[in-house]
């Protein structure tokens, strides 16, 4: 057996599982879920069509590289989103989800021969990040977050000598849980010390299509080719059709950036069996080509988010996040509970689940950022999350 294995930590939704057990909610109340963030918008019809339309592509292995249609396509949407030109070919990969993707890239840059080989996370964080850096054994760095800025990661906080064994770092923007984007003057920081210090860079922006302002999220691919870095050297964004567009079980979504990188990823891949079903790519295709359903989402969650938040913010600390669907709020203090007894409670009194704050980060620099924190997941329709909204207001109005 792996005895990396037995490093990795419970994931947040088994630990759910665990602090709900026993429990039953209250009869006559439909439970609401607000845990996963899972999207639950229709799936649009033409990529269904899509994907029905092309069986015949079961009767055939695909390549690992994809086809040639899917890469272009993909290039076509990045550059009409980032205004940045990729070569298809070298610098575009499709991958069976971002999840997939990131840990399996994680395994291709973590040279573990190294001594004291790190990866720097940011804290909150995805739980990939840490199981791959874990499984690849390396050692996480949970870099601090600020909460005066939304909890976006303070790079200036991490000292040096961590940079210097430093191989990969983690970027979420906008994150995962706050939703917080990252601004040019940060990405530039950040290259700069991956050019001191020769790390590369993994920029997750599966929530970038998910925003709430009229001015769309920098992409960390955009930000390097507005400061010069058209090669995209030691950056590899990655991307995924799962919120975009509503189809999570598609498994859809690629990588681009640096081309070296790329090579070397594809050929892990190859031997690793991630090729994606030629159903799928057709499908990929097809939603990659089409900004219109992108836009009608958008539209649900600003709507959704505009008659929701306002509801929670009378008795949380909560605002509108800049993007992604989720909802990152504190607590009251006068209700004397942590976050997982919250949740507990909610859950047993109410029937809405959410999510405890502190099992999406990490005790480090002496505090874990997500304590007394919870995750909402807007994920359902507009009524399901107002219904929720109300009983969670309640439920705090009659313990204050």
């Amino acid at each position: 057996m792996n005895p990396l294995l037995s490093r990795l930590q419970p994931y947040p939704f088994e630990r759910l599982r665990q602090l709900f057990a026993g429990i039953e909610p209250p009869a006559g109340l439909r439970p609401i879920s607000l845990g996963i963030g899972e999207p639950r918008h229709a799936t649009p019809a033409f990529i269904e069509k899509a994907l029905s339309s092309e069986l015949q592509g079961l009767s055939v292995y695909p390549a690992t590289a994809g086809m040639p249609a899917l890469r272009q396509a993909c290039a076509a949407w990045a550059g009409q989103r980032y205004g940045i030109a990729l070569d298809a070919a070298t610098q575009v990969l499709p991958v069976n989800g971002s999840r997939e993707a990131l840990f399996a890239f994680t395994q291709v840059v973590v040279d573990a021969s190294r001594p004291g080989a790190r990866v720097i996370c940011p804290n909150p964080f995805y739980q990939i990040y840490e199981g791959a850096t874990l499984l690849a054994g390396a050692t996480p760095y949970y870099a601090a977050s600020d909460p005066a800025r939304n909890f976006a990661v303070n790079w200036d906080a991490v000292p040096e000598e961590v940079w210097r064994d430093t191989q990969l770092t983690f970027v979420c923007s906008p994150g995962n849980p706050t939703g917080a984007v990252m601004p040019l003057s940060e990405w530039e920081k950040l290259f700069a010390l991956s050019e001191r210090y020769g790390f590369v860079i993994a920029s997750d922006e599966c929530y970038s299509e998910i925003y709430f302002n009229d001015e769309a999220p920098l992409g960390g691919l955009e930000a390097a080719a507005r400061l010069g870095r058209t090669d995209f050297r030691n950056l590899v964004m990655f991307t995924s059709l799962s919120k975009r567009s509503n189809v999570p079980g598609l498994r859809s979504g690629f990588v681009a950036g640096d081309a070296e990188l790329l090579k070397a990823f594809l050929l892990y891949r190859t031997y690793h069996g991630g090729a994606m079903s030629p159903v799928v790519q057709t499908a990929s295709i097809a939603a990659w080509g089409d900004e219109a359903h992108v836009q009608e989402n958008r539209r649900l969650y600003r709507e959704k988010f505009a008659q929701v938040t306002p509801v929670l913010a009378e008795v949380m600390d909560v605002k509108l996040p800049d993007a992604s669907f989720y909802l990152w709020a504190g607590i009251p203090a006068e209700l004397g509970m942590d976050d997982a007894q919250f949740a507990k409670e909610l859950y047993k009194t109410t029937g809405v689940t959410v999510l405890p704050g502190s099992y999406l980060a990490r005790e480090a620099q002496g505090s874990n950022p997500g304590a007394n924190r919870v995750r909402m997941a807007l994920v359902a329709e507009t009524a399901e999350c107002q219904e929720a909204a109300q009983r969670i207001a309640a439920f705090i109005a009659a313990r204050r």
